[in-house]
């Protein structure tokens, strides 16, 4: 139900610590009755048996958002968690489902290292690159059984780990071990403001959802940057495991930006269609910022991999978030993902997928895709290029006269913190598309 403003400030929601909030830059997004997504229009779309009528939410969400106490539900719909022509009943057994299945990942990498579901986690390495384990201090301290009683014991009165030990041999459990203590201190920085955070149990909650990740999947593992991604998940969504899958679905988009080879970078790829576009539509800017040495667009490459987390407040980032799923939505994302069960392509980086058979039930931006589908024979570009390029087309006429080197260009856009409006940026990304889909000549 709605409260009794007629507008409600979404912070509110989301805590800041006292000592931060000179800190941290307010959000713009408003909830407003009639426009954002409220609980109350959210159960009206769906059936008694349960099937939802996306096109109704869909619209909404590109309206006003989702109101933040059904945000995390609505979520696991637009990431692709759920069909919505399922019913409540196959909801629930695919729920349950995938919480066993989380546990016993969970599991599996709790009898890898211990501390996987402790309510600890380490930030120093526990293992050498030849597999041998460290004897680093900090390890020993955070990595300290508890006694009886449950207290942590003194780490003077434990013994020394064996010197003789044999080496691990699997290139897999080194590989995650190395990175597991990277993964901690990406943690304790992550969303450090939010009074969400200050408690250690959700710190090590997100630690392991991390963790877990970075074994299933071999391929990615852990980069810097996912725990931005995964943070809002867990406080979304009451159940960890349930956490777990909403960010897998999430990183089936995005984590093709994170995969990296000796030749090249993830996001590169993005990167240069960003340069295409803005060639295309603002060419004096390109020209510019490869006069300047920025060609290859490295300058953008936080905006593409976080998905604007440190451009916008925390709130107005999952405002962002939301109006670019529901704009990008195909209500195929279910099936797609059931085919291939472990994360091995990227919807956004080039898989197609099957057609929706009807378009009234994807969102604006993949409709527009779809009637765009006979220009290329290549995938079609994610909306958050258009996001980024539509951010350096508002800032291009300061780039143009201030930016003299690319610490400029970085300073510039550095400026735009906290004062980028979600919603607008949303409307000059679809408006970019139509003006680039428009200069692009058709494939025969």
């Amino acid at each position: 139900m709605w409260r009794s403003e007629p507008v409600v400030p979404a912070d509110s929601f989301y805590q800041i610590r006292p000592e931060c909030a000179d800190d941290v830059p307010k959000s713009r997004y408003k909830i407003k009755a009639g426009k954002t997504l409220s609980e109350r229009k959210w159960r009206a779309a769906f059936s008694p048996e349960g099937q939802l009528d996306i096109s109704k939410v869909l619209s909404r969400i590109q309206r006003g958002g989702i109101h933040p106490s059904i945000r995390g539900e609505v979520w696991e719909f637009l990431l692709g968690c759920y069909d919505p022509d399922s019913t409540y009943e196959e909801r629930e057994q695919i729920r349950l489902r995938r919480r066993a299945r989380y546990v016993n990942f969970k599991e599996d990498c709790r009898l890898l290292f211990p501390l996987i579901g402790s309510g600890r986690y380490v930030t120093a390495p526990i293992i050498t690159e030849s597999g041998y384990p460290t004897l680093d201090p900090i390890v020993l301290i955070e990595t300290r059984p508890e006694d009886e009683n449950g207290e942590t014991m003194d780490p003077y009165s434990i013994q020394t780990p064996n010197l003789d030990v044999e080496p691990l041999k699997d290139k897999k459990e080194i590989e995650w071990k190395l990175t597991l203590h990277q993964i901690g201190l990406d943690v304790v920085r992550t969303d450090r403001t939010l009074v969400f955070y200050e408690k250690q149990e959700n710190l090590s909650r997100l630690w392991d959802i991390l963790a877990v990740y970075a074994w299933i999947d071999t391929d990615v593992g852990y980069c810097q940057g996912m725990s931005d991604l995964c943070s809002p998940m867990l406080m979304l969504l009451e159940d960890e495991g349930d956490a777990f899958w909403c960010f897998e679905r999430l990183m089936r988009r995005l984590r093709g930006n994170f995969r990296c080879t000796g030749s090249s970078v993830g996001v590169e790829s993005q990167l240069n269609n960003l340069a295409l576009i803005t060639q295309v539509i603002d060419p004096k800017l390109h020209q510019h910022i490869e006069h300047l040495g920025g060609g290859d667009y490295l300058f953008a490459v936080r905006m593409l991999m976080v998905q604007f987390r440190r451009e916008f407040s925390f709130c107005d980032s999952l405002y962002l978030w939301e109006m670019m799923w529901a704009l990008e939505y195909d209500p195929e994302l279910f099936s797609i993902y059931e085919e291939q069960p472990q994360p091995s392509t990227e919807r956004a980086d080039g898989s197609k997928g099957v057609k929706p058979k009807s378009s009234r039930q994807c969102g604006k931006f993949e409709r527009e895709n779809m009637r765009n589908a006979g220009k290329s024979s290549e995938a079609p570009l994610p909306i958050s290029i258009f996001l980024v390029a539509s951010v350096l087309k508002d800032k291009s006429d300061k780039l143009l006269t201030e930016a003299r080197g690319l610490d400029d260009v970085v300073k510039i856009l550095n400026d735009t913190t906290g004062n980028l409006d979600a919603k607008k940026a949303c409307i000059g990304a679809l408006k970019l598309h139509k003006k680039y889909m428009k200069k692009v000549p058709k494939q025969p």
